[in-house]
C-alpha cells in the first residue's frame, strides 16, 4: 500500500509559500508508518519546532492501473475521503533553500491522517466538493476541489504513467491556503460538506 501525496495544487496555498506554480502535478511519497488512522492522536516529533497541518481531499484506489488515460481515470477509485499531511515547515524551508528532497519533512512516521472514507456517488458532483478542517472549534481551512490546478482524474493518470497503482493506495490531493502550526493539546476536526470524517487530538 502506498501513500501518494500531491504538492502544490491550489494557487491560494503556492501564493502562501511563495513558490511557483507547476506544469504538471508534483507527488512525493508517504512510506505506510506515516499512516493515522481510527482518530488516533498525532505525537510532534523532536526533531522539528514548526509542524503544520494541511488538510487535503484523499481517493483510494479500487483497482491495479498503470498508463491510465484520463478518460478512464474516474473508474479506478469509488470513495473520497479526508486527511492532514503535517509538514515540518522549517525542515522543509531548509532543504527547499537547498534544493534537496522533501521526504524529511513529510514522510515522517505519523505524517498521514487519514480519515473516513464516503462512497464517491454519495456526491452530485466531485469537481464541486467543499472541504474544511477546524482547529480548536475554529474553522481554519476552506477548499473546494474546483479549485484545483489538476484535478482527481488528471492526478491519477499522470502519476500511474510512472508508477503502478494498486488496490488500496491512497492519494492525498493538495492543501488550500490556510496552513499553520500545531501544540499540544489541539483538536482537529475535518469534513467534507457537513459530514465529519476525522477528529482527534495532538499530544
Amino acid at each position: 500500500m502506498k501513500i501518494i501525496c500531491i504538492g502544490l495544487n491550489y494557487h491560494s496555498h503556492i501564493q502562501e509559500l511563495k513558490a511557483q506554480t507547476p506544469d504538471v502535478p508534483v507527488f512525493f511519497m508517504k512510506p505506510e508508518t506515516a499512516m493515522i488512522v481510527k482518530n488516533r492522536p498525532f505525537f510532534i516529533p523532536d526533531f522539528s519546532n514548526e509542524i503544520h497541518y494541511e488538510v487535503e481531499l484523499l481517493v483510494r484506489i479500487n483497482k491495479l492501473g498503470k498508463s491510465i488515460q484520463k478518460k478512464f481515470a474516474h473508474t479506478y477509485y469509488d470513495e473520497v475521503g479526508l486527511g492532514i499531511d503535517f509538514t515540518a515547515r522549517d525542515l522543509q524551508k531548509k532543504v527547499r533553500s537547498e534544493g534537496l528532497p522533501w521526504e524529511i519533512t513529510k514522510s515522517f512516521d505519523g505524517s498521514a491522517v487519514i480519515g473516513e472514507f464516503l462512497p464517491k456517488n454519495s456526491f452530485l458532483n466531485l469537481k464541486n466538493l467543499n472541504f474544511h478542517l477546524k482547529l480548536n472549534d475554529r474553522i481554519v481551512q476552506q477548499g473546494n476541489s474546483n479549485d484545483m490546478i489538476f484535478d482527481i482524474d488528471e492526478i491519477i493518470a499522470y502519476i500511474s504513467q510512472f508508477v503502478t497503482l494498486k488496490i488500496g493506495d491512497i492519494i492525498f490531493t493538495g492543501t488550500p491556503v490556510g496552513v499553520g502550526p500545531v501544540a499540544i493539546n489541539d483538536r482537529l476536526q475535518g469534513y467534507i460538506e457537513d459530514q465529519k470524517l476525522f477528529d482527534f487530538r495532538v499530544k
